[in-house]
């Protein structure tokens, strides 16, 4: 969490503006004289914007965030009307999940819209939301979104001066096999599970369960990710739990040094989003710990049954991925793997065109998809390299992919640079060796049975001029020793019998 690259302090300031963003939203609220769980709504509804908008261009965020009520809107009117008909709720609750999942097809603007209205939903659950306090909670949330607009577009525009990398799109599929329908499919049956067991446990705190199934499902795609993210959702709430009985409970509510404990929360949240989800789910443990302490409703009690349902959902989410329509570790591994070998052969075209003397071409950008992309080949081979995996000979070589990609990444971020110095010029041997990268990128990406990759003759002393040819030796090098373990098969054992 701590030692994770945060390049141009990326985490370090949108952690900082989320902060800024949900205490101006919590603050107007109170100004406005909305209630404690006007406030609340907003608050969450501020955080939510700030998290899941996550467009490419800064006019598509705003037109996002825009959006938002469109999804947020009815379905708090259909969650508090609902409130006392249980059945007819929870079906209604199942139908928001499949819709929520199945707009991620549209791409960030479809995530961000399902994830909002999925958490309205929740929320009203959270809240005990009733069709009287409608008024207010939709201007606690119009009120919210202003204020995170205000923060992400006036006040702290970070986007504009550093253009976000486009998020990499999904996996490709069709019918059934596409994973938007075949998660919707996952997660609603996840969720009807939870839903089920959780009430069963509690009739007042069962959305716990449904919740913990939901977001199992957000940004997993194979069944190995799906179960190692339930099983550290479930890590993260136990610590937080503990921490909430020696924080939260302490409090009893006192507004001042609760309001401090849950800026903190918020910007743990964000910080720790991206390098380790088990962190993340220690902020939120321990900000709904403050939140029930503002309520009035907090006691160990609670946070036990908080763990409890957290463990239905994530047995819910673990069932739905082995049963309904899985997809195994090693296809998505494969799939996300040669998208990033793709990515480092466009960055390496680029370069060369640059220093070509071609000013429209620009490596940067494929630099930073690529680094988006590792990220996904990280959660794709977490199931491998995680302690408790039983596969030695499997984690052993999913680790030596993860660092040969590393080494990948740190050789493209050397091109990039070598290409932004207006003293780098063109050298004949720049394009012979982007050949020779772009080649092996091919047989690594080809069907088996391409040629087989020979290591590259160790370079002469790269003087300074000569650093773009260091870095590509280094990229082709790297590409070369990939071939071992992504040509092996996957049940074949660590070191072959004699």
């Amino acid at each position: 969490m701590f030692v994770a690259p945060d390049p141009g302090l990326m985490r370090l300031r949108n952690s900082s503006r989320a902060v800024i963003g949900v205490a101006l939203a919590v603050v107007v609220a109170e100004l406005c004289g909305l209630s404690l769980t006007a406030s609340i709504t907003g608050g969450l509804a501020a955080l939510l914007a700030l998290f899941t908008v996550l467009d490419s261009t800064v006019r598509a965020q705003r037109l996002t965030t825009a959006l938002l009520p469109a999804a947020g809107f009815p379905v708090l009117a259909l969650a508090t009307a609902l409130h006392d008909l249980p059945l007819v709720r929870d079906a209604a609750f199942l139908a928001v999940v499949f819709a929520g999942v199945y707009a991620r097809r549209w791409g960030p603007r479809g995530h961000a819209l399902g994830i909002f209205g999925f958490m309205m939903f929740f929320v009203t659950q959270f809240l005990h939301a009733r069709t009287g306090q409608l008024p207010e909670l939709y201007a606690a949330v119009g009120l919210a979104l202003l204020s995170a607009g205000a923060a992400r577009f006036v006040l702290w525009p970070i986007e504009r001066r550093t253009p976000p990398p486009a998020a990499p799109p999904g996996l490709p599929g069709t019918g059934l096999a596409r994973p938007t329908t075949r998660q919707a499919f996952q997660a609603t049956a996840a969720c009807g599970f939870a839903l089920t067991i959780g009430q069963a446990l509690s009739d007042d705190r069962w959305y716990w369960a449904v919740g913990t199934a939901w977001w199992i499902f957000v940004n997993t795609t194979s069944r190995g990710e799906t179960l190692v993210r339930g099983f550290r959702r479930v890590l993260g709430t136990v610590v937080g739990i503990a921490a909430g009985l020696l924080i939260a409970v302490p409090l009893h509510g006192a507004p001042a040094p609760t309001a401090v404990l849950v800026a903190v929360c918020v910007f743990g949240i964000f910080y720790t989003a991206a390098p380790s989800y088990s962190w993340m789910m220690f902020f939120v443990t321990v900000m709904a710990g403050l939140l029930y302490g503002l309520l009035g409703v907090l006691h160990p009690g609670l946070l036990l049954l908080r763990f409890q349902e957290t463990a239905i959902g994530a047995l819910g989410a673990a069932l739905a991925v082995v049963i309904v329509l899985p997809v195994t570790t090693h296809a998505a591994n494969d799939a996300w793997i040669q998208r990033a070998l793709h990515c480092v052969r466009a960055c390496t075209a680029a370069t060369l065109d640059r220093l070509a003397g071609d000013p429209e071409a620009d490596p940067a950008p494929h630099a930073a998809e690529l680094e988006l992309l590792l990220g996904r080949v990280r959660m794709a081979l977490a199931p491998l390299v995680h302690p408790l995996s039983p596969l030695r000979a499997r984690k052993a070589r999913a680790r030596q992919v993860l660092g040969l990609l590393d080494d990948c990444a740190r050789e493209v971020r050397g091109l990039v640079a070598v290409a932004a110095d207006p003293q780098a010029s063109h050298d004949a041997r720049l394009a012979a060796a982007c050949w020779r990268v772009q080649a092996a990128v091919e047989a690594l990406t080809a069907p088996h049975g391409a040629p087989e990759l020979t290591a590259p003759a160790a370079p002469r002393p790269a003087a300074a001029a000569e650093s773009a040819l260091a870095h590509l030796h280094g990229l082709e090098h790297a590409l070369v020793a990939l071939a071992t373990p992504l040509r092996t098969d996957p049940r074949a054992p660590l070191i072959p019998a004699a």
